[in-house]
């Protein structure tokens, strides 16, 4: 019985680092976006592709800032890789729709696609290389 709440904990640590990573992320492009062009009017793999790098690239920071995993059984790698991503995503998107109701303009974090792809690079990078 202890072993499942240690591997629950130990999940839900590594997902809560993925949110906040991808949250903090959305927040920046708001800041940063200023008065640019709509992701709209661009391609849509290059954003695609932009973002899965975009999450590697922070992923790739928060192995070095976090070098040790939360979850540290194989099973819970695991289910931080499936699960991560797709926690994040719905975060980011939930937040670009409170963001939307207010009258802001949405950023690429903000669509599920790009949202996911960002926090799936980031889970990958912590997959493999995160301790």
């Amino acid at each position: 019985m202890e072993a499942v709440f240690e591997l629950v904990f130990e999940v839900l640590g590594e997902i809560l680092l993925q949110v906040t990573i991808e949250v903090l992320a959305e927040a920046g492009m708001h800041l940063a976006r200023g008065g640019s062009e709509s992701t709209d009017a661009r391609s849509g793999w290059r954003l695609m592709v932009g973002y899965a790098l975009l999450g590697c690239l922070a992923g790739g920071l928060s192995v070095w800032l976090f070098p040790y995993a939360f979850a540290h059984s194989p099973a819970g790698r695991t289910a931080t890789l499936l699960a991560g991503p797709v926690a994040a995503a719905i975060v980011t998107v939930g937040i670009g729709s409170l963001r939307a109701r207010g009258g802001q303009q949405r950023v690429g974090l903000d669509r599920l696609a790009y949202a996911y792809l960002f926090a799936l690079g980031v889970a990958t990078i912590r997959h493999i290389w995160a301790l």
